[in-house]
């Protein structure tokens, strides 16, 4: 059986999303085709751009700048809250759209996934007929437009994905991949981190031909054991499976792909903390309590590592989630770095017999259930970061924040 792997990826998917959302609630026009971002709160001056539209792009708005930076350089910019709820809700359409064809979907990112077509091209055809045809659907059923990569890999398909936006199909066949991948900037090679491309351009490798065709011996000096995964990934080689998860497993989970490879914990701490709020809050919803929080990890070289940890207690409160995840952390990572970041709460149970220990009262432990409650009231009527993370780990001190979310 011939393997051929598809990577779909929504194009611009926070303000896309957000344009979807505004026009079902009968907004003026879409804003998609307006001088358009998605950011926090202007007023702080620390809020930044999340999103950007076609418009605000050539005008030379970047995401990661100041929503300050932004205004000045286009004064009628129109600045939109992100609605992280809603952009979850519209990811899960997504993924159940594409889940009618195939159950083997890795879920990479909250916009993007790997489909295994290979297994299923014998039902549905020639796989650039099918692309086209997922592409028109999510379209017309769901209102945003995606990328759509083929390829013999889950490398090069998410290479190929990234070829030219937006709503294009590239391929990047096994025989394609001198033509079409090694004129590339090595910078554009999936895996590679800013750091790693900057000491290959000082070593004279601009190109992913040009580190094709190196020397492992050459790269070790400076990249040790990595450097023959470096060579087989700028020669597209990659034997990593398609890896879905059954709806037999019913956890929580929540990740998310960094913009730019994290090598250091000061880093990694805000987006653990995001991703358990994420996970705390939707257990809460559920009226559930888990009793495994688990840490997932991806590195740069597409390595996945997981810890987790089984609690003596099931718990929802968010405070004993990130208290747990940051003990993982700690205990997993060894510095190499990393691009994809999440949590995970399984084996969940609908009640929790809680043991008080030594160290807290039971007042101490119905304080911070009413205090989670009472956060989470905050959260969804002012916006989800209208609390500042550091409260979670100290309960007896809240600090609003005007941003709903940045």
């Amino acid at each position: 059986m011939e393997r051929i792997i598809m990577h779909i990826d929504v194009n611009n998917a926070f303000l896309s999303w957000s344009a979807v959302d505004l026009l079902n609630k009968g907004y003026g026009y879409d804003i998609r085709d307006s001088y358009a971002v998605i950011g926090g709160d202007e007023t702080t001056r620390r809020g930044i751009v999340l999103a950007k539209s076609p418009l605000a792009k050539k005008i030379g708005i970047q995401t990661g700048e100041t929503l300050y930076s932004a205004r000045k350089k286009c004064p009628a910019l129109r600045i939109f809250p992100p609605n992280y709820l809603w952009y979850q809700e519209m990811s899960a359409k997504l993924f159940e759209l594409l889940s009618k064809y195939t159950c083997d979907i890795e879920v990479f990112s909250i916009d993007e996934c790997f489909l295994d077509y290979g297994k299923v091209k014998n039902l549905y055809g020639k796989p650039m007929d099918f692309a086209k045809k997922i592409q028109k659907e999510i379209w017309n059923v769901l209102g945003f437009t995606v990328n759509i990569g083929i390829a013999n890999n889950k490398l090069c398909a998410k290479m190929a994905s990234d070829f030219s936006k937006p709503n294009k199909i590239h391929t990047l066949y096994e025989s394609e991949i001198k033509e079409k991948m090694f004129s590339l900037p090595i910078s554009d090679l999936f895996g590679v981190g800013k750091k790693s491309a900057e000491k290959l351009l000082k070593l004279g490798i601009q190109t992913i031909g040009d580190l094709a065709h190196a020397k492992g011996e050459n790269l070790y000096p400076y990249f040790k054991n990595q450097s023959m995964k470096l060579i087989e990934l700028a020669n597209g080689i990659d034997t990593s499976e398609v890896i879905s998860i059954k709806e037999e497993n019913k956890g929580i989970s929540n990740s998310t792909t960094l913009e730019h490879d994290i090598s250091n914990r000061a880093e990694i701490h805000p987006i653990l903390e995001s991703l358990t709020n994420n996970v705390a809050l939707e257990l809460r919803r559920q009226n559930k309590y888990a009793y495994v929080v688990c840490v997932q990890l991806k590195d740069q070289y597409f390595k996945s590592y997981s810890h987790q940890k089984k609690l003596k207690n099931a718990t929802n409160l968010t405070k004993e989630i990130l208290e747990t995840a940051f003990l993982l952390l700690n205990e997993m990572w060894e510095g190499i770095p990393i691009r994809l970041v999440g949590v995970r709460l399984d084996h969940l149970t609908n009640q929790s017999h809680h043991q008080v220990s030594l160290f807290e009262t039971i007042e101490q432990r119905e304080h911070d259930v009413q205090l989670e409650h009472t956060l989470d009231s905050l959260k969804e009527k002012y916006g989800f970061n209208v609390i500042d993370n550091a409260s979670l780990l100290s309960s007896k001190r809240i600090v609003f924040k005007n941003a709903k979310h940045e």
